[in-house]
């Protein structure tokens, strides 16, 4: 992948977009969905009066992952079509609703991005790129839009498809990305994701009560991340255990033949990872897992 290295600008002052008071300030985490998105969260058990904006942002609010609605063993016949927003939200609401407790759901991203539009005007490509990927310079990271293909110089990335009991691995770098929506149509690469992840955790991207609110976690299922992790808004936090402790904070994340990773600390030491190879097994996400640790602990 391509991307730059340099060092974090100083920090922007982006108009706040989220706030735990008066929603004229911007959106206020703990009013309901249906307040934003009147109606549109509604039917088969599912309600927006009854799940906050907080909600969607730590995956609490009881929603079905739309992605899995979507009918991968057809992925062929879709992978270059554009979907709606109303379109995948009609997939997720149409699903039994998943076991309580925390739940990783694309959908609440979805729903966040559609709230982010209702509130600014404007998408949440355009927003997220005015408010963080100008400030910090993120030449290498984008929203792709309609375009099926990745700009510059990049990996390809590689999906296993089983086909007569046996597993190949099929290129699937070209996708339109609209099916992940607000939760997973950005083009980055990992220089751009350490700038990032550096300047939010360092305190030079967000005021201070905000990025507060983002580190406010609860406890993660340890069968669909890792043992110990924990979600805030939009942060996955981990212990740092076997080198000094401490925690780190990232996310990562799955598209069709490529999946991501990282971690920062917050006195500076970051690591992400890319692989263009979709592993297969709980082992394999476990190894990435493990490669993120042993690069924090050696870096102290």
């Amino acid at each position: 992948m391509n991307g730059s290295a340099s060092a974090v600008p100083p920090r922007p002052s982006p108009r706040p977009w989220c706030s735990n008071s008066s929603p004229r300030a911007g959106i206020d985490l703990d009013t309901p969905v249906e307040r934003y998105l009147p109606g549109l969260v509604r039917g088969n058990g599912y309600d927006g009066r009854r799940i906050t904006v907080r909600d969607l942002l730590r995956h609490t609010g009881g929603l079905p992952d739309h992605v899995d609605a979507l009918d991968w063993d057809r992925v062929e016949s879709w992978r270059l079509r554009r979907f709606e927003p109303a379109e995948l939200l009609a997939l997720a609401l149409a699903q039994p609703p998943p076991p309580a407790g925390w739940n990783y759901s694309t959908t609440n991203y979805l729903l966040a991005g559609l709230i982010v539009g209702r509130v600014t005007g404007r998408d949440i490509g355009a927003e997220i790129t005015r408010r963080v990927i100008v400030p910090l310079g993120l030449r290498d990271t984008y929203w792709p839009g309609d375009s099926v293909r990745i700009r510059g110089p990049h990996p390809r990335g590689y999906a296993p498809v089983e086909v007569d009991g046996t597993v190949r691995k099929v290129d699937r770098t070209d996708f339109h990305m609209s099916f992940g929506g607000a939760g997973g149509a950005l083009v980055s690469t990992l220089a751009d994701q350490h700038r990032f992840f550096t300047a939010l955790l360092g305190g030079r991207l967000l005021p201070p009560a905000q990025l507060a609110e983002m580190r406010q976690t609860v406890p993660a299922d340890p069968d669909r991340l890792w043992p110990g992790a924990r979600y805030g808004l939009g942060l996955i936090s981990t212990p740092l255990d076997g080198c000094g402790g401490g925690t780190y904070w990232g996310h990562g994340g799955t598209t069709p033949g490529f999946r991501t990773l990282g971690a920062t600390t917050v006195d500076g030491r970051s690591v992400q990872l890319v692989v263009n190879d979709e592993p297969m097994s709980y082992e394999g996400w476990a190894a990435l897992h493990a490669t993120v640790r042993t690069a924090l602990c050696e870096a102290r």
